[in-house]
């Protein structure tokens, strides 16, 4: 399990986490929501290990990451952040191989080959190997990034029973309808696998249909934490954004899907008449 305990966080005076504690257990999709400036990408680099917190500790499997070593932290979370920029002139496949790499990973050439097909049509991605990453669009090289991280994931050895993590701040943030759902689907496969999965996610109502726990964050802290059926009220989440959210409810299952309140827009509309 990948846990936080007390985590604070403070970069120019500004305290950006404050007393964070959260456990990420295997098997499950986590999402992290909230608003924008709450913290929820600097929790995500601190739970990878990218960010030392300033007070607190993150533990993996009852060891502080600080005692991890790049190679071991490596073998046990892949991780992929917003934007990734490259500036040489990889092919695909040349990038999601860099998951592959590392020292003391499964770099044989027809292993890390295959394991890197099998990631890029995990993705949708098939067939794209020999073209260069920087000509795809925003979308197409996000889903490289991610099957780059399952790669890494699938190359390195590791112990039996040893929790492996993947994080992805905002993996759906420049795709569209169908590889949303593809990326999606793929993050709840790699948890049905065993691996914890945790997501960084704007769009709440993607958050509800995938996520089997959803923390709440605002203002560098967890404001609420529970199934999204829980989490997803409207009284929670309008104090958390700041303005009027409206939850409503899918015929079946009953999935809570989120608008924002349209009555003071009506209004206003109304008194512009």
């Amino acid at each position: 399990m990948l846990e936080a305990r007390e985590i604070v966080l403070e970069r120019r005076g500004r305290r950006l986490l404050d007393g964070i504690d959260i456990a990420i257990p295997s098997g499950l999709v986590t999402a992290i929501v909230g608003p924008n400036g709450a913290g929820k990408s600097m929790l995500l680099k601190v739970l990878a290990g990218e960010l030392a917190p300033t007070a607190g500790s993150v533990q993996l499997d009852g060891k502080d990451l600080r005692t991890f070593s790049a190679l071991a932290l490596a073998r046990r979370r892949a991780m992929v952040p917003q934007s990734t920029n490259l500036s040489f002139p990889f092919t695909v496949v040349e990038v999601v191989r860099l998951g592959a790499s590392v020292p003391g990973f499964d770099g044989i050439k027809t292993r890390a080959h295959e394991l890197a097909d099998q990631a890029l049509q995990c993705v949708g991605l098939e067939g794209f190997g020999a073209r260069l990453y920087n000509e795809l669009s925003g979308g197409e090289k996000q889903r490289v990034h991610i099957a780059r991280a399952l790669c890494q994931l699938d190359a390195a050895h590791r112990a039996e029973g040893e929790t492996t993590v993947l994080m992805l701040d905002e993996p759906t943030s420049s795709l569209d309808l169908a590889h949303q759902v593809r990326v999606l689907d793929e993050a709840r496969r790699q948890a049905s696998i065993g691996r914890a999965v945790l997501l960084v996610i704007h769009d709440l109502n993607l958050a509800a249909a995938w996520a089997d726990d959803i923390v709440l964050v605002s203002a560098g802290r967890i404001r609420a934490r529970g199934k999204p059926a829980e989490i997803f009220d409207n009284g929670i989440l309008s104090e958390a954004y700041g303005c009027a959210i409206q939850v409503n409810r899918t015929p079946a299952p009953g999935v809570p899907y989120m608008l924002p309140h349209l009555i003071a827009a009506a209004s206003r509309r109304g008194e512009a008449g």
